[in-house]
């Protein structure tokens, strides 16, 4: 799958709306590339474990280097926005 990353905003957006739907979370409005995953869905460390593997059905691509998005100087980054992880996998893609 090669995408832009404009498209896989998209993407990403319709799969986080599925994905958060049955949770008791604050978010209104539209998902976009500025939306965050903590702050603004209220995801904790296990949600996101989740999500990556749900990305890589989506994408059809096992084994992406999560790792990359993830951390960053050996540490865990305190929050990921939809337009990073579709800047990283129109990188990957």
């Amino acid at each position: 799958m090669s995408a832009t990353s404009e498209e896989l905003v998209g993407k990403l957006a319709e799969l986080l709306q599925d994905f958060t739907q049955d949770w008791d979370n604050e978010f209104e409005g539209e998902m976009t590339r500025q939306t965050k995953l903590l702050a603004d869905l209220g995801f904790e460390s296990i949600d996101i474990i989740q999500l990556v593997v749900a990305i890589e059905e989506m994408v059809g691509k096992r084994k992406l280097p999560f790792n990359e998005l993830l951390m960053r100087d050996g540490r865990y980054v305190d929050d990921l926005s939809i337009g990073q992880i579709a800047d990283f996998l129109a990188t990957k893609l």
